[in-house]
């Protein structure tokens, strides 16, 4: 580990000195890289500097406690300072094991979401409305710019499918734990009987995608103009502006509506279109790579179960590692932390433990 320790270091000098060449800093794309290159580079270095610190006192104090002949006091204050040292040593060394572990290399990216209503009716579509206001209080708790790409609306103020951008770097490091079936358990306004109901929501989340990533030959896609259709919109059925296209190669089918601007209904609905086909890409390699995907905690399995809402007991279970918190208002109105810090260590420590086993 010291080896490649060493190596990171000195990849961390090259990158530093490159950040100052005024070539690289009039070079937007190349400078865009080093800063990437340093800010992934830097936590690591600054923790293995931290760990080479406390080794030399820690050698240091050993020596000193060796040596011998040492009057009662001072052999108090270097047992003291190897003690504290042999700690900090071993904390320093399991947080660089997790920072030198392979990072997601969408990690850094901003995501698109899309939410749809599933088993339930009326009941999901609510329940899809309060997992997007969950989010956008999520993201504009942390200062994260977000938008809304196209909505679909019901009468009584719930949402049979929304899709919309967090732009910010890092997002998809958060909130790709997210993809996955929620269930909510409540009883309905409509119920006059008082039983709890299950209804389930589906979360995609797919890192945003570059457009000269994804290159997309204008010749795949169909475009057609309709107009805009929900519940309470200001613009509806006045205007063609809405957009449907359709990749042709794939059969991907992506509206939005929510500009009164077909240019930019356009433009919304190609980035959606782009993130679709690379989290296609992302699942046709997690899929070769069946083994690296058993030391992760699930993320992107549109299928699989993730999280219950539990209204009657005010609970929320995270099923994939087991988590039960009796928070459910604060985690609906954003408080998603709770939840998302569990998930990011229970999917390092199988990393930690795939890794030692390899």
């Amino acid at each position: 580990m010291i080896n490649k320790l060493d190596s990171v270091a000195a990849r961390f000098d090259e990158v530093s000195r490159q950040l100052q060449d005024p070539t690289v800093i009039n070079n937007n794309e190349l400078y865009r890289g080093y800063m990437k290159d340093y800010k992934n580079l830097e936590p690591i270095v600054n923790t293995y500097n931290d760990y080479k610190a406390a080794e030399t006192a820690f050698n240091e104090a050993k020596a000193l406690l060796d040596e011998g002949g040492l009057d009662a006091d001072f052999k108090a204050l270097a047992q003291a300072e190897y003690d504290e040292n042999k700690e900090k040593m071993e904390t320093l060394s399991e947080e660089i094991k997790i920072l030198l572990l392979p990072r997601d290399a969408n990690d850094d990216r901003s995501v698109i979401m899309e939410i749809r209503g599933g088993a339930g009716g009326d009941e999901a579509a609510l329940f899809a409305h309060s997992l997007f206001r969950m989010y956008t209080m999520y993201a504009e708790s942390k200062g994260w710019k977000y938008e809304v790409i196209g909505a679909n609306e019901t009468e009584i103020g719930g949402m049979k499918e929304v899709s919309f951008s967090i732009d910010a770097d890092g997002a998809y490091s958060r909130l790709k734990f997210e993809s996955g079936v929620h269930r909510v358990q409540r009883v309905p306004e409509t119920e006059t009987q008082g039983r709890v109901h299950t209804s389930t929501v589906t979360v995609a989340v797919m890192p945003e995608a570059d457009d000269v990533e994804i290159d997309i030959n204008p010749s795949d896609l169909k475009i057609d103009t309709f107009r805009s259709s929900g519940a309470g919109g200001q613009h509806i059925n006045k205007t063609s502006s809405a957009i449907r296209v359709t990749h042709l190669p794939t059969g991907m089918v992506v509206e939005c509506q929510d500009e009164r601007s077909q240019f930019k209904n356009k433009d919304k609905a190609l980035k959606v279109l782009r993130s679709r086909l690379l989290a296609k890409e992302q699942e046709a390699h997690d899929s070769a790579i069946a083994a690296e995907r058993r030391s992760q905690v699930g993320t992107g399995d549109r299928s699989e179960r993730i999280r219950t809402y539990n209204y009657p007991q005010g609970r929320v279970t995270d099923h994939r590692i087991g988590l039960t918190l009796y928070k459910l208002d604060s985690v609906l109105d954003g408080a998603l932390d709770d939840v998302i810090d569990p998930l990011i260590m229970a999917d390092q420590a199988e990393k930690l433990k795939a890794a030692s086993e390899e």
